[in-house]
């Protein structure tokens, strides 16, 4: 099924927005720019109105998932939205038990670690995606012109989280589980392809005018290990848009080793973590694959000179690739100044280098 005729791609809202030209190839005049997590905890109105309230609930939510995602979009004048939700979310709605904790992040208390915990893992009802739906169609609506991101979180990332049990600093049981029962990986692989795939679809389909997998943990695996028990089943999730003329974004940290492996998933932008200059990662794709990134988050709270400086030294690398969306390398740190994050949008807007 194509996308609506009242989607904001084809209705002509977002189709000539700064970003979707930029992820499509086309240097638009002035570089688009947000921030992965630019919706949260560094904003004194997600505090307020988040005021100790259950994380999950609040993605769930559809009226406070909204108004989330719309406060750095109104606050910084950011060229896109990111839908605020969790990459648990879909795990979630498919009856797995998990939380968020505060200063850890997704907790399960009955990590899936054998076949049998696989096995029991059910399928994910695509009527339990209705408030992902309900949120997105309120945010698209009030967004008009601005595009609005959808996001989901890349299989072995959230094989990882229900592996470990939790967040891990090298995925050691995850990657034991890949080579001591490949089976049982592969199964619960194509299991988180298919949630965390659906759960992207259905922002999109609901007015979302660009897609980005996220695989945090992605930097953990050698390079063969990605290319044949990791890229198929992150291709499997990207296939759930298949028919939907949208653009997709790939985010990883440590990824400058599997570059080439994942351009052939089938992406149209690649973003770059904070450790790779943003000219040697289009060298990697001799040039032709826009990017996105990459300014170092610790600089944010740097003397405005110094952040400035990098600033215009990631806008002058990204010069190389044919389009660039200016982000950070990783996400919002959550004692960011907002100030800082609304003055660096308006640097970006009215201080850009002439494109030749």
């Amino acid at each position: 099924m194509p996308l609506s005729p009242t989607h904001p791609l084809v209705d002509g809202r977002t189709t000539d927005s700064a970003l979707v030209r930029a992820y499509r190839g086309d240097r638009p005049e002035l570089t688009p720019v947000w921030f992965m997590r630019q919706a949260g905890r560094s904003l004194p109105e997600y505090r307020e109105l988040r005021a100790g309230g259950d994380m999950l609930q609040a993605c769930l939510t559809p009226e406070l998932a909204s108004e989330i995602t719309l406060q750095p979009v109104r606050r910084h004048g950011v060229d896109a939205g990111i839908f605020f939700s969790d990459i648990v979310v879909p795990v979630l709605l498919a009856g797995v038990e998990v939380s968020i904790v505060a200063g850890r992040g997704p907790v399960l208390e009955h990590p899936v670690r054998s076949a049998a915990d696989v096995l029991a893992l059910r399928p994910l009802d695509p009527a339990a995606l209705d408030p992902i739906r309900e949120a997105v169609a309120l945010t698209v609506e009030q967004l008009g012109a601005t595009p609005l991101i959808g996001f989901a979180g890349a299989p072995f990332t959230l094989a990882s989280y229900l592996i470990e049990g939790g967040p891990s600093k090298d995925q050691i049981r995850a990657r034991a589980l890949m080579h001591s029962d490949p089976h049982t990986w592969a199964t619960l692989l194509n299991w988180c392809a298919d949630v965390t795939g659906m759960f992207l679809r259905a922002q999109v389909e609901a007015g979302a005018s660009a897609a980005q997998l996220f695989d945090s943990w992605v930097g953990s695996l050698s390079r063969a290990d990605y290319q044949r028990r990791v890229a198929p089943h992150s291709k499997r999730a990207l296939d759930h848009l298949r028919g939907l003329d949208v653009p997709r974004v790939h985010f990883g940290l440590g990824t400058d080793r599997i570059l080439p492996q994942i351009a052939a998933l089938g992406v149209d932008a690649i973003g770059i973590d904070w450790r790779l200059p943003l000219d040697e990662a289009s060298a990697a794709f001799d040039h032709a694959m826009p990017l996105q990134g990459n300014i170092d988050p610790a600089l944010l709270t740097a003397p405005w000179s110094v952040l400035a400086a990098h600033t215009d030294d990631v806008l002058e690398r990204g010069r190389r690739a044919p389009a660039h969306v200016l982000n950070l390398g990783h996400g919002v740190p959550p004692e960011t100044d907002p100030d800082t994050l609304t003055r660096l949008v308006a640097h970006v807007h009215g201080d850009r280098p002439e494109h030749d």
